[in-house]
């Protein structure tokens, strides 16, 4: 099994917040989505043999894609790779885009999954985050694309920001479970550097999150989302009638996948590479044959350390089984050593032979992760 990552660099706006590789200039489109079926020939080879599980278009924002543009990439994916025929196929998309024109556009391809960056059903804080689309077209998308066919849906809400009350937060959740979609990514505001929203932060033009207020409003997801019968899978992702999202999911158990286009990451299932975040030295790079990427050869510790980091975060915790088979009983020893004071403190519990978080713990699950990292002296 393997999937394939797309990055589709382009937005038609900047949200304040975001860190991620894009450009508002749509000039070179073309251009980029031809690099990236070159991209994709060029690399059939890695997945030789292999069945592709799941396609996932990220961003940027791949609904701004024309039929033709998308119908190019998707054409080069079924020309060269082996295709699972139920293989799940995400298009994230953003609201605006999801009118009826745009839904008649992707049905005429295989897509049979939306993420979509709903973010907030207020005015107000869409205008706070400088979204492209309004507060009617967060609610309208998604019963529109739900009657064109399209039921595998995923939102995100962002929480935490300085103007999203309590009320709001409740009412931002009430709403999307409401709207019987099967799956919510949720995520807390963070202030990335080099962002619009740092910039306003540093200059007090805006407050900086409260770290109180993020904690309160997590705990309120958590505990909301699963009496509404959505599963805590992973911390930031909820699914209901265990639709859990598969490309994500292969993500955090180590499964191989191709990362295509500027910015995008790949793992052949021991190292990892990126491509370069720069869309002109990427369309120059592949008119030339040439991969512009950049290799991360990871050690038996990077390795584990990624296992601890990805796997503490999902319900299925830190099989100290598979660690035992992995890395040896020596390991398996020096981790529950490591994780007595926060199983103690709750923070950790362990369940046939898995540690995992408890609801408390998972407000620091980032500092438990680094404290059972691989120590080079053990």
């Amino acid at each position: 099994m393997a999937g394939i990552y797309i990055h589709i660099p382009f937005c038609k706006k900047a949200c304040h917040y975001c860190d991620f590789h894009f450009s508002t200039s749509l000039q070179y489109k073309g251009d980029l989505v031809r690099a990236i079926a070159t991209e994709l020939k060029l690399k059939k080879d890695r997945l030789a043999g292999q069945i592709v599980e799941t396609i996932y278009f990220g961003g940027g924002t791949p609904s701004l894609l024309s039929d033709v543009e998308l119908g190019l990439i998707i054409d080069t994916l079924s020309q060269h790779y082996q295709i699972a025929p139920q293989a799940e196929i995400t298009l994230e998309a953003n609201p605006d885009d999801l009118d009826k024109a745009g839904l008649l556009k992707i049905k005429q391809f295989p897509i049979n999954r939306f993420s979509i960056g709903i973010q907030s059903f207020f005015e107000e804080d869409l205008l706070w985050m400088n979204r492209a689309h309004h507060a009617a077209e967060a609610a309208s998308c998604i019963p529109r694309s739900q009657d064109a066919g399209f039921e595998n849906i995923s939102i995100d809400l962002i929480y935490g920001y300085p103007i999203l009350t309590d009320a709001k937060w409740q009412a931002n959740l009430a709403q999307a479970v409401q709207t019987h979609v099967p799956h919510i990514s949720s995520y807390s505001l963070t202030v990335e550097p080099k962002t619009a929203l740092a910039y306003q932060v540093q200059k007090g033009l805006q407050q900086a999150p409260n770290d109180s207020q993020s904690a309160n409003q997590f705990k309120y997801l958590q505990t909301y989302l699963e009496a509404a019968g959505f599963e805590a899978y992973e911390i930031s992702n909820y699914a209901a009638n265990q639709q859990y999202a598969v490309h994500n999911t292969n993500y955090w158990k180590g499964i191989p996948y191709l990362g295509i286009g500027p910015s995008a990451h790949g793992f052949d299932g021991l190292n990892r590479y990126a491509n370069i975040a720069n869309n002109a030295q990427y369309i120059k790079a592949i008119a030339h044959s040439q991969l512009p990427e950049t290799w991360d050869y990871l050690t038996q510790a990077d390795r584990f350390n990624e296992y601890i980091m990805t796997s503490l975060r999902t319900q299925w915790g830190i099989n100290l089984t598979q660690v035992e088979i992995t890395y040896g009983a020596q390991r398996v020893a020096w981790i529950l050593e490591e994780a007595a004071e926060e199983l103690a403190k709750e923070n950790l519990i362990l369940v046939n032979n898995s540690l995992k978080l408890s609801l408390q713990g998972k407000l620091f699950a980032d500092g438990i992760a680094a404290s059972l990292f691989w120590e080079d002296d053990l």
